[in-house]
């Protein structure tokens, strides 16, 4: 075997979607991090692949690039992609990096357990903290979150149902589970995929939505609902989905009275793995939130490119 490339990665699950944390990366000279995120679009997209498709990765796969800092109050910059390209922000793979790095002795330990992490949306603050040299708990605040519609009507094929949109990093189309008879269970995921691959072929013509989210509030008295989320591809998302949480707790403080500003929610996936999310404020952007979860290492790989490799950039099966 010939080795053309080399890569070591760490592994990362955070409420069961899965990240990959790269440190190795070609010499770039760069001057802010959007000229490192062009170069790399241009020169590291097949490095990209090699390391998130098939049959090294798959399509559910998050990549976290972790590189030194342009800004001077941050303590690492990272940069978020997928196997669609670049993502902004993700505040699932900032978690999965600041466990990877206090864990593994790239980052120390500090009080007030405070980090900074430059994105491409900005500087953003997390708390980490730590028990026995292990992360046991994260907590990020949130960018804002509105509604822009309510009350949708759509009618496709059998569906005959309503939606409400909601604006976060990207735009959400958000139906409930009373309209359906399905329950949000791993037993009928089979079910659920026919409801998402309708619904998304239904909101193709009308309005390009990021991703649809499915929410089951029967047990909001007891401050927990449950969600399921697919994005525009019709994957589906691993863990209940940073960004479906706060879409969903705005839908449900744009309802009065159904929910409190700072009443606390937990918002389960359809393997009950689960993220906590509190209201912290609103401004005339939208409502921010504070989510805390945890993060769990569980692998720390090589990968090489051997030049005969009939895959250099893999592929993806849905």
């Amino acid at each position: 075997m010939k080795i053309q490339k080399v890569y070591s990665t760490t592994d990362v699950h955070v409420a069961g979607e899965a990240f990959r944390i790269i440190k190795d990366l070609p010499f770039f000279h760069y001057q802010s991090l959007e000229q490192l995120n062009e170069q790399i679009q241009e020169e590291f997209l097949e490095s990209i692949h090699l390391l998130l498709n098939e049959p090294r990765g798959s399509a559910n796969l998050n990549g976290c690039l972790v590189v030194p800092p342009v800004s001077q109050e941050a303590d690492v910059a990272v940069l978020f992609f997928n196997y669609n390209g670049m993502v902004p922000l993700h505040y699932g793979g900032i978690i999965a990096v600041i466990t990877t790095l206090l864990e593994c002795g790239h980052l120390q330990p500090r009080m007030p357990n405070e980090y900074k992490f430059e994105t491409l949306s900005g500087v953003i603050s997390v708390t980490a903290i730590m028990e026995k040299d292990e992360v046991i708990s994260v907590v990020i605040k949130s960018g804002p979150c509105q509604v822009v519609q309510t009350n949708i009507p759509l009618s496709y094929l059998h569906l005959d149902t309503r939606f409400s949109l909601v604006q976060a990093n990207q735009l959400y189309a958000v139906f409930e589970k009373r309209d359906i008879s399905t329950e949000i269970h791993v037993e009928k995921l089979s079910e659920l995929k026919r409801w998402g691959k309708t619904v998304l072929q239904a909101l193709e013509s009308i309005i390009p939505v990021k991703g649809v989210i499915l929410m089951d509030d029967s047990h909001l008295g007891d401050g927990q609902i449950k969600t399921i989320t697919f994005d525009e591809n019709e994957y589906i998302v691993r863990s209940p989905g940073f960004e479906s949480t706060m879409v969903c707790y705005t839908c449900l403080l744009a309802k009065g009275g159904v929910l409190k500003m700072k009443s606390p929610l937990v918002n389960k996936s359809i393997f009950d793995s689960y993220l906590t999310i509190q209201a912290a404020n609103q401004t005339e952007n939208g409502h921010h939130f504070i989510l805390s979860t945890r993060g769990f290492i569980t692998g720390m790989q090589t990968f090489v490119l051997d030049p005969t490799d009939p895959f250099p950039s893999g592929f993806l099966l849905k």
